[in-house]
């Protein structure tokens, strides 16, 4: 998983789609890049690129069609929605959490696969 410092990883990532649509290198309209495409150019989890997707839609930076994929946009700060410091507080500490519970997974499978590949004793 990338390194990202501080912020979560989710803010970063869409506070740097943000860039690229209020400096022009993404177009009103134009399709943003995917679940999938943020996972690998990332390297963060799902859950990671569907928040940062996320929250560009409640900045107002994204919309979205079903099935079609998500699409950059400029904010109308009357309909941008906001949210309190406690309520960013609390999701950095859920996705620190939930990032700790993966790596705790992972490393259980690494464990379960070390004692399989070892011989029974006779």
């Amino acid at each position: 998983m990338a390194q990202f410092s501080g912020r979560a990883a989710y803010l970063q990532i869409a506070d740097e789609i943000k860039v690229q649509i209020r400096n022009g290198g993404l177009e009103p309209g134009a399709k943003l890049p995917s679940e999938s495409e943020i996972m690998q150019l990332h390297d963060v989890s799902r859950t990671v690129a569907r928040q940062a997707i996320s929250r560009l839609r409640e900045d107002g930076y994204a919309y979205s069609h079903q099935g079609k994929g998500s699409f950059a946009a400029l904010p109308d700060a009357a309909n941008a929605a906001k949210h309190s410091p406690e309520y960013e507080q609390i999701n950095e500490t859920l996705l620190t959490v939930l990032g700790e519970v993966r790596r705790l997974a992972e490393r259980l499978d690494e464990l379960e696969a070390v004692v399989r590949s070892e011989p029974l004793p006779k």
